[in-house]
């Protein structure tokens, strides 16, 4: 017969392992959770996930970039757009303070509070030789300011690898309207190539994206003008094809999807209103579709993003009421959300231009579109189209340049659809 000492050894020793290894298998999946929760994401994992809604930014607040942003500015920024949903933004040129205390700023924010995620799409500025004179020489490029820009962008890539994702070489740095400083195709091709090649030398991480952000014609999918072997060379080494479709430029310069037929017209202007930018939204997919259409036929495994797109909310001049009567602030937010849903729904990144408004861009002309494409105005203002997000009280105790977030036109819809104008009535032709 046993003693009841060894008894009681007999049935505690089994509960003891069980406890210890159930322990062990509660702290494994805790270890697996965590290596899923901190995983460090690549832009191939981020690039299409609906859940890394992106955006373009610059946050600038003054009329001349010689006056940067600061580090608390740019922090309040990134807390305004990640309560947005925002997860990866685009910036460019690093020749200004701008970028490296960005990416300075998000890392803060990530050390303050680990849950904060924000990624950065960095873009290294590209100049033809004699850029911004009058004699501007496409044929050849300014290298040593080109040079300047790229290495800036590797330095930052190396220092923030888990922020910096994607470096672009050039914005709309190819297209044949940007008269002021385009460049041929093997310009970038060469800066392009020679990124890839840091990274297989392991100077950048291995999982950094590299390509360029550029007009959709630039890509082939709009004259036969830029389809040459330079730019198929390019679309084989860059990681995908990050394209710009502008339908509210178009309802000056190409509208013929702008406006509605007389028979389409009601009286209702919001309903007209859905009805045009519908057709805008079916030619900027028009614009996506031709696009891929001509690199699928280089690259069949190539993916494409919309690098920009975006609808300016004012303008005095072509675009506004005494023009195609496109800018408004009702007509950008209908846009913003149905773009949102196209994309979305397609698994398209779309890097939305843009953020907060920036006075910079067209300085001698506070009236011009181009200071006008902000979600949000200088001074934190929500337009029209994030008003439902203000109604879920995710801006509470964020501001920007000290003010609160809130709504545009008080908020009364009312109010806005006063200064609204009808989309134009099609002249029939004969």
């Amino acid at each position: 017969m046993l003693s009841g000492t060894y008894t009681a050894k007999r049935f505690i020793i089994p509960i003891l392992f069980f406890f210890l290894a159930t322990s062990c298998a509660i702290k494994s999946n805790q270890n697996k959770n965590n290596i899923k929760v901190n995983k460090e994401l690549t832009a191939s994992e981020i690039l299409g996930n609906p859940e890394y809604q992106a955006i373009s930014y610059g946050g600038y607040r003054a009329s001349s970039r010689d006056t940067q942003p600061t580090i608390t500015q740019l922090k309040n920024d990134m807390k305004i757009l990640s309560a947005l949903g925002i997860k990866i933004l685009r910036t460019y040129n690093t020749h200004f303070d701008q970028a490296k205390n960005l990416l300075k700023s998000i890392s803060e924010l990530k050390t303050e509070d680990e849950n904060f995620e924000m990624h950065v799409m960095l873009g290294a500025w590209i100049d033809c030789e004699n850029a911004w004179t009058d004699n501007p020489n496409h044929t050849t490029e300014d290298y040593e300011a080109n040079a300047a820009e790229i290495d800036r962008a590797i330095d930052l890539a190396v220092k923030y690898p888990s922020i910096v994702k994607i470096i672009t070489v050039g914005n709309e740095a190819m297209v044949h309207w940007a008269s002021s400083y385009f460049v041929e195709p093997d310009v970038i091709l060469k800066w392009v190539n020679y990124l890839q090649d840091q990274k297989t030398q392991g100077v950048l991480p291995k999982d950094l994206w590299i390509t360029s952000s550029d007009n959709f014609a630039s890509w082939g999918g709009g004259g036969s003008e830029y389809h040459q072997e330079d730019l198929e060379a390019l679309i084989m080494a860059v990681d995908y094809v990050s394209m710009h479709t502008y339908p509210m430029h178009d309802t000056h310069y190409n509208p013929v999807f702008w406006g509605l037929k007389e028979h389409n017209y009601t009286d209702s202007k919001t309903d007209n209103i859905d009805l045009a930018i519908d057709k805008a939204i079916n030619y900027a997919k028009e614009q996506f579709d031709r696009t891929k259409a001509y690199v699928k036929s280089i690259d069949s495994t190539k993916r494409l993003h919309i690098g920009e797109t975006g609808w300016s909310s004012f303008s005095i001049g072509l675009y506004g009421d005494n023009g195609a009567k496109a800018c408004d602030q009702y007509k950008e937010g209908v846009y913003y959300k149905k773009m949102r849903e196209w994309t979305n729904k397609s698994g398209l990144s779309c890097f939305y231009f843009e953020a907060f408004d920036e006075i910079w861009k067209d300085a001698k002309n506070p009236g011009g579109s181009e200071n006008h494409f902000g979600l949000f105005s200088i001074d934190g203002e929500a337009k029209y189209a994030v008003w439902d997000i203000v109604d879920k009280g995710v801006f509470e105790g964020l501001t920007r340049n000290g003010n609160k977030i809130i709504k545009s036109f008080d908020g009364d819809v009312n109010k806005l659809l006063d200064v609204v104008k009808n989309p134009p009535i099609k002249q029939k032709t004969t």
